[in-house]
């Protein structure tokens, strides 16, 4: 990669001198006001202040009655796949209530947002990706219904901030009589104003999750937020997560629990970086904005999204033209690829970035690529899911995104004259 400081086409560049992120944590000040209380009354553990304030103003911001504060956006993501699996199949066996059941996931996704359906004994079938938006295409997921009438829980994932077709994905979902567990972990801020659906991101689903982890639009450094309207199952999740603990003057437990339960240091440094939460969101916007308008003479787009959607901007992605494509091959590891005039491709975009000290990333491979899951059921638009990676008719449109784009520095603290530089560095991969 140290190549493209020589090269020809970048003279006249240099490295940034500090790591540009592709996004990184940004602090106020408030998040250290509020983990000092906490170290100085000594609440420190998983119950306190901070936690409670986090809990209520999250679900505040939602427009929802309850929030469940946990370890982790994985931890809620699981515990509210679980408790959508127990209300379905109320004769599971403990531990796996999805022991044998098929469950229709996101494709293009991170696999934290797939395994919880692996913990609870489930089998994952993935429904390809739309081009409108990156997320579960809602003509495939209705194909998948008429494919496989059983299935009653759909787990939907808001792909790099942007809202998921809702009004259409909710319907087909009503009208099969399926569960929506909602997968919001990038989301946060996101909303959707739809005809059958409108909110923000985060209170569509039976059951929604959130993430607080070091890269997203708030952070606590890491953490989760198990969200939903119901009491009850927030009590259910909230007893889940401090190991099933009943109420007795002992430890006494009766069904299985896990240690899945917020710090009060961590809820600290959420509950501070919330305050800001609009903040970031209108400096994603403009970072997304200014790419838009510095790379609008290139054969490319960035990550796309309905009129119905506002977006939270959390990373900008670009997706090179097909006819502008270097040639590029990918293994399960690795990586080459030749460059061009006139053609680039992400790994050479990212390649380049990286020599000049800063952070890219490729978009996700789907699920149904990953040596975990590639023998799990694929349903696309066209074909069996398993017969090729492209056609004329657009066959594996996720693979296809995976493909052509990548994750552009998207960090809030990024000036314009540095953005300036990444604009110019991505212009020179197309010489």
């Amino acid at each position: 990669m140290d190549g493209f400081l020589t090269d020809p086409r970048f003279i006249g560049i240099e490295p940034f001198e500090n790591k540009l992120w592709l996004s990184s944590p940004t602090m106020h000040g408030e998040e250290m006001a509020f983990v000092q209380h906490a170290i100085e009354t000594n609440w420190v553990s998983t119950v306190g202040e901070n936690i409670n304030e986090l809990e209520m103003m999250t679900a505040e911001y939602l427009g929802m009655g309850h929030a469940v504060a946990l370890s982790c956006g994985t931890a809620a993501l699981h515990l509210a796949i679980r408790l959508a699996a127990q209300k379905l199949y109320p004769g599971g066996v403990e531990g796996n209530f999805l022991m044998g059941k098929k469950v229709f996931c996101s494709d293009m996704t991170f696999d934290a947002s797939v395994n919880p359906i692996l913990y609870e004994g489930g089998m994952p079938i993935f429904i390809d990706t739309e081009s409108d938006t990156w997320n579960m295409d809602p003509v495939v997921l209705e194909k998948a219904f008429e494919m496989y009438p059983d299935v009653k829980l759909v787990v939907l994932v808001h792909l790099y901030g942007v809202p998921a077709k809702m009004d259409e994905i909710k319907k087909i979902c009503d009208d099969h009589g399926a569960l929506i567990v909602e997968d919001a972990a990038e989301a946060l801020g996101a909303g959707y104003k739809g005809s059958y659906v409108s909110g923000k991101c985060g209170s569509f689903g039976a059951g929604s999750a959130i993430s607080y982890n070091g890269n997203k639009i708030v952070t606590g450094s890491s953490g989760g937020m198990y969200i939903t309207d119901d009491r009850a199952d927030a009590e259910k999740v909230r007893k889940w997560s401090t190991q099933s603990r009943e109420d007795a003057p002992w430890y006494q437990h009766e069904e299985l629990g896990y240690n899945y339960r917020m710090s009060n240091i961590i809820a600290g440094i959420a509950r501070g970086n919330m305050l800001h939460i609009e903040e970031h969101i209108e400096q994603k916007r403009r970072i997304y904005e200014r790419y838009q308008e510095g790379l609008r003479d290139l054969p490319v787009i960035l990550n796309p999204f309905e009129d119905k959607a506002t977006p939270n901007y959390w990373l900008s992605c670009l997706l090179i033209d097909r006819d502008a494509m270097c040639r590029q091959v990918r293994g399960d590891k690795d990586h080459m690829y030749q460059s061009g005039p006139g053609k680039s491709c992400p790994q050479e975009i990212l390649d380049a970035l990286s020599s000049f000290n800063a952070e890219g990333r490729p978009i996700w491979k789907p699920m149904h690529m990953q040596p975990l899951y590639r023998m799990d059921p694929f349903v696309m638009r066209d074909g069996d899911g398993r017969d090729g990676y492209m056609s004329s008719s657009g066959l594996d449109v996720g693979a296809d995104i995976f493909e052509r784009g990548c994750c552009l520095p998207s960090d809030n603290k990024m000036t314009e004259e540095q953005q300036d530089v990444v604009i110019d560095i991505i212009h020179r991969c197309f010489e």
